[in-house]
């Protein structure tokens, strides 16, 4: 288990128009550190933004793609998200 404060789990928001629309029902999309797990990444929220309560967090593991250019191949950077769902009391987190 990494050695991680709260401010550097959270790297930042998704905003695709998909992981926008969820923000209407409480959910949020946030790329993280690859070693944050999902206990981390609650304690996270709840210190950064404030009168926020988590509910529910997913989280996606997403390999770098290949890709090649001539003959040298290459991989992009790996990336961790999470879909981080509030409760319905809480309040919502202004992202823009």
């Amino acid at each position: 288990m990494a050695d991680l404060k709260y401010y550097d789990i959270l790297l930042k928001p998704l905003t695709t128009e998909k992981a926008i629309s969820g923000n209407s029902e409480g959910r949020y999309v946030f790329f993280v550190h690859p070693d944050a797990t999902k206990i981390q990444i609650k304690e996270a929220v709840e210190k950064l933004f404030s009168a926020v309560t988590v509910e529910k967090i997913n989280t996606l593991n997403l390999r770098g793609k290949i890709k090649r250019r001539g003959n040298t191949k290459g991989r992009r950077v790996a990336r961790k998200k999470a879909i981080v769902k509030l409760t319905a009391d809480s309040q919502q987190i202004n992202i823009f």
